[in-house]
């Protein structure tokens, strides 16, 4: 596992509680009471706290296919490790009903972490930050609502082209 001096070991607590961000995706049955729910686990998390909730955004499918996503990013403030986040992020996604049949397949509930702190990690289970972030519009567009400072204009630019809307407040 590859670690920058900035992280923490991605299997251990911080020592400080950091700020991390959460993508939030769903297309699948009812997707806006997946994602309620979802963020409703986010809140009962330990060592946590959501700091901040992006609008709901709808957004053509990137790299698959199946309906429309809603979309949304949480802001966390967390003493939770990286994996035990993930981990947490993981079971709430089978708590809901997600299943993982193929890469990209549609889904009821998808959760990202996006960005853990300062931290770069690079472990079989991890890539933080998230490694394909960048190059997508439902991610970039609500985790710029939430903390502007992690996105900058020329990464907005370059998925103008990909479809989304904003739906409304969420949360």
């Amino acid at each position: 596992m590859k670690v920058t001096k900035e992280a923490v070991a991605a299997d251990q607590p911080p020592r400080e509680a950091v700020q991390a961000y959460v993508g939030m995706g769903a297309n699948l049955g009812d997707a806006a009471a997946a994602l309620q729910k979802a963020l409703t686990a986010l809140r009962a998390l330990p060592l946590t706290q959501v700091t901040a909730v992006s609008s709901l955004y709808g957004s053509a499918p990137v790299d698959a296919s199946g309906p429309d996503y809603l979309n949304a990013v949480v802001a966390l403030h967390t003493a939770l490790g990286p994996m035990a986040l993930l981990d947490h992020l993981q079971s709430i996604e089978l708590d809901l009903g997600r299943e993982r049949p193929y890469r990209n397949a549609p889904r009821t509930l998808d959760l990202d972490l996006l960005r853990y702190g300062e931290a770069t990690i690079n472990s079989p289970t991890l890539t933080v930050p998230h490694p394909r972030m960048y190059e997508r519009a439902f991610v970039l567009q609500p985790l710029f609502e939430v903390a502007p400072h992690q996105v900058t204009p020329e990464a907005l630019n370059a998925v103008a082209g990909q479809r989304i809307q904003k739906n409304g407040p969420f949360g």
